[in-house]
């Protein structure tokens, strides 16, 4: 029987993650006693100040639709929807003195807003 699309991960050329925020999801997942065979689902989301707003989550399974990226050992869940947002980002983690978190470095936004959650396109 043939495998479906959902099951084989791509390397993305749209997403890229750095192996500064890989590493990162590696420590959270052990950190909260995720699975390691859990994937982090990219997603965008409307709201925020600036119209859109990234969402970050652990999935246990890809949803029928989704697409699966992997890089630096790290699977990545993404809806059609989302993929269209976030195409060509750059996933990275900041540990600066302007703040701890994960940045999305997207050519795509037009504006953000000052936490860098948020983006218009």
């Amino acid at each position: 029987m043939a495998e479906s699309m959902v099951d084989k991960p791509v390397v993305s050329e749209e997403i890229e993650i750095t192996e500064k925020a890989a590493s990162h999801v590696r420590n959270l997942k052990m950190d909260s006693n995720i699975p390691e065979s859990h994937g982090l689902r990219l997603g965008v989301k409307g709201g925020g100040c600036s119209g859109m707003t990234y969402v970050l989550d652990f999935d246990e399974h890809p949803k029928a639709n989704d697409r699966i990226l992997e890089q630096h050992g790290i699977r990545f869940f993404i809806d059609p929807k989302s993929l269209f947002y976030l195409s060509g980002t750059v996933l990275d983690f900041s540990d600066g003195l302007n703040g701890k978190g994960f940045v999305f470095n997207n050519p795509q936004a037009t504006r953000t807003c000052g936490c860098g959650s948020s983006f218009g396109v």
